[in-house]
């Protein structure tokens, strides 16, 4: 289902929220709000207590998915849910290691499979040191995503090549998650290097991505354009008509001119 998503367009759109924000029927209606409206891909995020590489948006995000309860098998049991509610998008969890070591590494991957997600990010987890979780993840028909940033050493990417992953998610500046006012003015020429190495693995591009002039910007240099914070506020403080109004937005400018 992902590879066939990067086939939709020149570039997709890869929503984020965080499971449980700003409690769990509303992340339920926004899911399916983010399937409606033109999300190819939807990144959903397993609330963690100490989440290093998000900002602050997406960390109170997760402090009140924590406190309405959200774990990851409260997750689990929410995107079963949303795909009895005939939601066919892809879904990846962007999740820390901690919580599948607490779940054990084949009972996350079997119920996780089951429950209809597709792919699985995780966030702390170098592709060098996950060899035994990624052929788990593998063996039960999910997708593998990896992180590469601005300073990941060339001299890696071979391992990166070898784990398969779906697609590369492409941290566009060096900071946490988070609306930002800029992107790094050198990204075209960093995804231009980084395709020397990795030539047949899409790359999206997500950290930062907060405007429509960004996302358009993004949608033409890479595969596919990863909007997070944004949306997350949007939700918490405009409700879900403007959540999914700021999606629509997104999506018709992500795709404009790439059908």
């Amino acid at each position: 289902m992902i590879k066939a998503a990067f086939d939709k367009h020149k570039s997709i759109f890869i929503p984020f929220i965080m499971a449980g924000h700003p409690n769990l029927a509303v992340s339920t209606k926004a899911v399916m709000a983010l399937a409606r409206a033109g999300a190819d891909i939807i990144e959903l995020g397993v609330p963690f207590s100490d989440p290093i590489a998000d900002g602050p948006v997406n960390q109170r995000a997760a402090e009140l998915a924590i406190g309405n309860g959200m774990n990851l098998g409260e997750v689990l049991t929410q995107v079963q849910a949303i795909r009895s509610m005939g939601c066919k998008t892809p879904i990846i969890l962007f999740t820390y290691l901690n919580p599948i070591l607490a779940f054990g590494y084949g009972k996350f991957c079997h119920q996780a499979k089951a429950a209809g997600i597709d792919g699985v990010l995780v966030v702390d987890l170098p592709p060098e040191e996950g060899e035994d979780f990624y052929a788990i993840l593998q063996e039960a028909g999910l997708e593998i995503v990896l992180l590469v940033s601005p300073t990941t050493d060339p001299a890696r990417l071979p391992i990166y090549i070898k784990r398969k992953p779906c697609f590369i998610y492409y941290i566009s500046r060096l900071s946490v998650t988070g609306i930002q006012q800029d992107l790094s003015n050198t990204l075209e020429e960093e995804l231009h290097d980084l395709r020397k190495t990795i030539t047949n693995t899409k790359i999206a591009v997500g950290f930062g991505i907060s405007s429509i002039e960004q996302a358009k910007y993004v949608s033409h240099i890479a595969d596919g354009v990863i909007i997070g914070s944004k949306l997350v506020s949007t939700l918490e403080t405009s409700g879900i008509g403007a959540f999914e109004d700021k999606v629509k937005e997104f999506a018709d400018i992500i795709h404009g001119g790439n059908l």
